[in-house]
């Protein structure tokens, strides 16, 4: 590796991000959370000193209703005296054109799953689709001054049947850097990954893309969850 890709490379890592992300804990909850109470906890949170707060989501409320009401929660927010910046979910242009009204937010991600099935069923889109929507939704990022955070979904796996490897993940990667986009999170989506793929990812990936920060955005038990970090540690992940 040239020299200066190294020192690219070195720089980025000098130091961890930690992603809190109580948008995805709260979106798998049937009953829905009042929007004083989601905002009293997120205050809390902000207090915290985390990099980031992945906070809500603007998509269709018939898709996921407890995030009906992220702007309402927005509103409620206290930004004084925090560092954290607010990340929100969108599913499509729409939805980041939404989130782009809000100066507050300083990311939007977008979930691009490399699972046809579980593209399709996410976000109602195959994956060629969404990768305009990736494109519109940058532009719409560069023009508003925000950044894109590009989840990849089902990036350790699917429960589908299709097509894994580093190979196809790195495939994507490929189409998408040339987008302007700087910064990929991992998804474990359905919990599957484990110390050996994460490591066989981060590895690969990582060297491949020293102008790239690669994230883990790890779904974990109690009795698994250090052994994952540890394996992204080892191969160069710092945003977690």
């Amino acid at each position: 590796m040239p020299a200066n890709n190294e020192q690219t490379r070195t720089d980025q890592n000098s130091s961890i991000k930690l992603v809190e992300c109580p948008r995805d804990a709260m979106q798998g909850l049937t009953d829905f959370i009042e929007t004083d109470v989601k905002a009293a906890y997120i205050n809390q949170l902000l207090r915290v000193g985390f990099d980031t707060i992945d906070f809500g989501s603007f998509v269709s409320p018939k898709a996921i209703p407890q995030m009906r009401d992220t702007a309402e929660v927005l509103a409620k927010l206290d930004l004084s005296e925090t560092k954290s910046k607010l990340l929100a979910i969108v599913a499509n242009p729409r939805g980041a054109e939404e989130a782009c009204r809000f100066p507050e937010i300083h990311y939007l991600g977008y979930p691009f799953s490399i699972s046809e099935t579980f593209q399709q069923r996410n976000t109602n889109a195959t994956i060629a689709e969404s990768l305009e929507r990736t494109q519109a939704i940058q532009e719409l990022c560069v023009a508003h001054s925000k950044e894109l955070v590009l989840y990849i979904s089902m990036g350790f796996g699917n429960p589908y049947g299709d097509p894994w490897n580093v190979e196809i993940v790195q495939r994507w990667v490929d189409e998408l850097v040339p987008f302007g986009i700087h910064i990929f999170s991992l998804s474990d989506t359905i919990g599957c990954s484990n110390p050996q793929n994460i490591s066989y990812l981060f590895g690969n990936l990582i060297p491949a893309y020293p102008a790239i920060e690669f994230g883990a955005h790890l779904h974990t038990q109690a009795h698994n969850w250090r052994e994952k970090i540890d394996a992204a540690w080892r191969n160069g992940c710092r945003r977690f």
